[in-house]
């Protein structure tokens, strides 16, 4: 089977390291798929969850808030800002969180909080 090695880096830690068959981020192009063999990629990162599976038939979800997607010679580095792994978030935080932005009319802290809430499963993806 095919696979890419991926590199999931914060800022402030290394988040994930490992195979995968495909791996789906949002960029400043749209919802990007990257599998083996793809051609190779530079492109900023948008804050939205990115989606990895693993050679093992798993799925690890992130929130990703910024940052750059590298991808060659089937190895993927994503260099974000922030990111959480989706067991990581705490929900109740979250749609806190997204409840207080919400009231604030603060768009940029909104979307931040529903990205949370997707990558740890509590809210239904938004386009």
């Amino acid at each position: 089977m095919a696979e890419l090695h991926v590199e999931l880096v914060a800022a402030d830690r290394k988040v994930w390291s490992g195979a995968a068959t495909i791996v789906v981020a949002r960029t400043a192009s749209g919802d990007t798929g990257i599998m083996p063999g793809h051609t190779p990629v530079l492109s900023v990162l948008e804050t939205g969850p990115v989606t990895i599976r693993t050679t093992d038939g798993g799925t690890v979800v992130a929130a990703v808030h910024g940052g750059f997607i590298s991808f060659a010679d089937n190895k993927l580095s994503i260099l974000a800002e922030v990111a959480e792994l989706a067991d990581e978030i705490d929900v109740a935080r979250a749609q806190r969180a997204l409840d207080s932005a919400q009231s604030e009319l603060d768009a940029h802290a909104e979307r931040r909080a529903e990205v949370r809430l997707v990558a740890a499963g509590g809210l239904k993806a938004h386009a």
